[in-house]
This record gives structure tokens, sequence and C-alpha cells, in this order.
């Protein structure tokens, strides 16, 4: 029980976070967003809500993991964990808030970056941990790719 509790915070800070990030898209997800030239590989929209609700389950357990080790590195790992869930949500911010794709392309590079820190730092400490991540670098990849895609032809 006293590892489950740090898990299912970070879980409900994970989702939270991604309510946030909602919020920010503002209207541009109604009024903006469909008017763009979109890959033809652009997932329709209840396929995202349902990739990143599995994916904000996934990072909350393992930063809820990286926590519970009560360590300096831990720490630190959760601080990167805290910037990279920041950077998610400025994402939201600036490709949807601002509709700058090109901004959300540069925050999407560092949050990239960002995470691969995070699983490599994990990696060290706990394996579970850095692998329930790879999906999330994964899909980043995948959003680099729609990202790109719309920056070029828009």
């Amino acid at each position: 029980m006293k590892r489950l509790l740090p898990i299912l915070l970070f879980v409900v800070l994970s989702f939270i976070a991604g309510y946030i990030s909602r919020l920010l898209q503002g209207t541009s997800m109604e009024d903006w967003y469909p008017m763009l030239v979109k890959s033809s590989l652009t997932p329709p929209g209840h396929v995202f809500s349902l990739v990143w609700g599995v994916l904000y389950l996934l990072m909350g357990i393992s930063a809820g993991i990286i926590w519970s080790m009560h360590s300096l590195y831990s720490w630190l790992l959760t601080v990167l964990f805290v910037v990279q869930i920041l950077l998610n949500m400025a994402w939201s911010l600036f490709f949807f808030g601002m509709q700058s794709p090109l901004s959300g392309l540069v925050v999407l590079i560092v949050l990239f970056a960002a995470v691969l820190l995070y699983v490599a730092g994990c990696y060290t400490q706990n394996r579970v941990s850095a692998c329930l991540n790879i999906p999330y670098l994964l899909w980043l990849m995948f959003a680099m790719f729609l990202n790109t895609y719309i920056v070029i032809y828009n």
C-alpha cells in the first residue's frame, strides 16, 4: 500500500496535466484544427483521447515507481518528469492555443529530448519504470511527424 499511494498520486497528476492541456487548446480543436491540411496518417480524434489516456496512466505509474525509491537521483528524475509534463502542456498551448504549428514542433522536439533523458535516467534505477515510457516516446515520434507535416503543408 505504501508504494501504491505515490503511483496513484502521479497517475492523478498526469491526468490533471492532460485536462489542463485540453483547456489550453481552447476552441482550436473545433474552429482551427479541422481546416488544416493533415497527413492521411492522422488518426481520428477519439484515437488521440484513447492513446493519451493510456500514456498518462503509464507515465504516472512510472513516476510513482521512481518517486517511491526515495533517493536523490529519484528526486532529480521526478523533477525531470515534471519538466516533461510542463512541456507536454506547453505543446497544447503553442500548437492549439496560439495556433502555431512551428512553435509546437519546437516544443515537441524539446519534449522528446526531455522524455528521452527521463527514460535513460529511469533505466539506471528501475527498468520497468523506463519501459513504461517507451509507448510515450513512440507516440511523440509519431506526433513529430504529424506536426512536421502540418508545418510543411499549411
